[in-house]
């Protein structure tokens, strides 16, 4: 069942951002928002580095800090964090081998007799 308080949130997506994204997202709150967040975030999955993160954001704004525009780019759900695609390429892949002397299972191993 979805919570009701949930839609009424100042960042409306508050519950799926990484902390790094809430972070930078929060300082664009007024006190009022940073304390509706606090109260919400306490009564459902009260996680500590979050509510520190909040409390310490509405610390400033009691001691003179102002909103801010916060930061646009920071991380949203919907965002990857991760590249798409493989960091390996030639130039970063291990170089080429021979198999061991005891064979792979399309290769059968040569007996020690053979060797030189």
């Amino acid at each position: 069942m979805a919570d009701p308080a949930r839609n009424t949130l100042p960042l409306p997506d508050y519950d799926h951002l990484p902390i790094g994204g809430l972070e930078s997202r929060v300082r664009s709150l007024t006190t009022e928002e940073v304390e509706e967040l606090l109260a919400y975030e306490r009564s459902h999955a009260d996680r500590l580095p979050v509510t520190e993160l909040l409390a310490a954001r509405l610390e400033q704004l009691q001691a003179g800090a102002e909103p801010t525009s916060g930061d646009p780019g920071a991380l949203r759900p919907e965002q990857s964090a991760s590249r798409s695609g493989s960091p390996v390429s030639p130039s970063t892949s291990a170089e080429p081998f021979g198999p061991p002397p005891h064979g792979t299972p399309d290769q059968r191993g040569k007996p020690k007799s053979d060797r030189t």
